[in-house]
């Protein structure tokens, strides 16, 4: 697969680099990180040039975060309200609640989870189902979307042959980082509802 992207972005230039990213940011099995260093490297080689490969992976997961948040808002908040959604016992509460905590941090999420394959897709759709407002998520997707694309695309440029080996290693730092994050907040949740518990006990 991951040849197979970039003879795409061979054949058909800007065109596949827009087209491969909206696909996989949107949740298509698109190694999204591959396909942009590969770029970099096909900008360091003079194949690409650099402002065009720039914008159009810009515009790629700028378009695909934003589907994913179109996805969260139509279908995502239809499925809360519907039958499914009062067998899961979500209600307009904790709906509110999801919408109060994206305002308070979770735009963070947004922004930082372009770096965590997966998420990125994930927290675009909380975001909509939680009806998060547009400017808000466009802020925090946008400007992520923007450090993520140039993030990559220097390491391809600036390590040129190397940059299989650059990373391997950046990608295996990242998923070290998600886990150890992953773990540091269900350790947190659960510390909470412990305290909340015991706050809720009637004193004898």
């Amino acid at each position: 697969m991951e040849n197979t992207v970039l003879q795409w972005v061979a054949s058909y230039g800007y065109i596949a680099i827009f087209s491969l990213l909206v696909l996989g940011i949107v949740g298509l099995p698109v190694p999204d990180e591959f396909l942009l260093t590969g770029c970099g490297f096909l900008i360091y080689q003079h194949h690409l040039r650099p402002v065009p490969a720039f914008f159009s992976a810009l515009a790629g997961s700028m378009s695909g975060i934003t589907c994913s948040y179109i996805i969260g808002r139509t279908i995502g908040w239809r499925f809360l309200h519907s039958r499914f959604g009062r067998l899961l016992h979500i209600s307009d509460a904790r709906i509110r609640s999801v919408h109060d905590w994206f305002d308070r941090i979770g735009h963070w999420a947004l922004l930082a989870g372009y770096f965590i394959p997966g998420v990125r897709h994930f927290t675009a759709i909380v975001a909509g189902t939680s009806k998060l407002e547009l400017p808000s998520f466009a802020m925090y997707a946008y400007s992520g979307a923007t450090i993520w694309v140039s993030t990559f695309l220097f390491i391809g440029y600036h390590f040129g042959e190397r940059w299989p080996q650059i990373l391997a290693l950046v990608e295996r730092h990242l998923k070290l980082a998600s886990f150890v994050a992953g773990i540091a907040i269900l350790a947190y949740l659960l510390v909470r509802y412990i305290i909340r518990k015991r706050r809720s006990r009637p004193s004898e």
